[in-house]
């Protein structure tokens, strides 16, 4: 069938994806990304039973790539170039509306943070604060630029 994904003999990943998009194997799991999520966030990531509530009260839903959801599955499966790949970590709020409302008691916020810190330790920015034209930051305020300097830069 052509709509099955290809695992026999597969060695590059890409080539054996079905409707999930990715196979997860010794290959493609990341578990040094795994253990650093959790060392860093103190979360036990593993705890989450992929119910949604996160996703369902988060603000920031529309304008994420993947929601939160998403990102704690692609998180407790290594996948870290498919979140280094969306906005999702970037633009989280740190509202703790979805650790408030989690029924497994995990704390997103600081699995965000936790990932946001992996990317910025290899001195990735999100934004490169010498390409923000200056008329906009003209009008920002100075606490709005230091924030976002300080969530989204090394």
């Amino acid at each position: 069938m052509a709509d099955e994904p290809k695992t026999e003999n597969c060695e590059n990943p890409e080539e054996c994806t079905g409707k999930m998009g990715f196979v997860i194997s010794e290959k493609t799991f990341g578990r040094e990304f795994v253990e650093k999520v959790k060392e860093i966030s103190g979360e036990n990531i593993d705890k989450c039973m992929q119910c949604g509530t996160c996703s369902g009260g988060c603000p920031m839903v529309e304008v994420l790539q993947i929601t939160p959801r998403g990102i704690m599955h692609l998180s407790a499966l290594g996948q870290e170039q498919k979140i280094a790949k969306a906005n999702t970590i970037w633009m989280c709020a740190s509202c703790n509306t979805c650790a408030v409302r989690c029924p497994r008691g995990i704390d997103i916020p600081k699995v965000m943070e936790a990932m946001r810190q992996i990317f910025l330790r290899k001195n990735v920015n999100y934004i490169e604060p010498n390409q923000i034209p200056d008329e906009v930051l003209e009008d920002m305020p100075q606490i709005v630029m230091v924030s976002c300097f300080r969530k989204h830069t090394a």
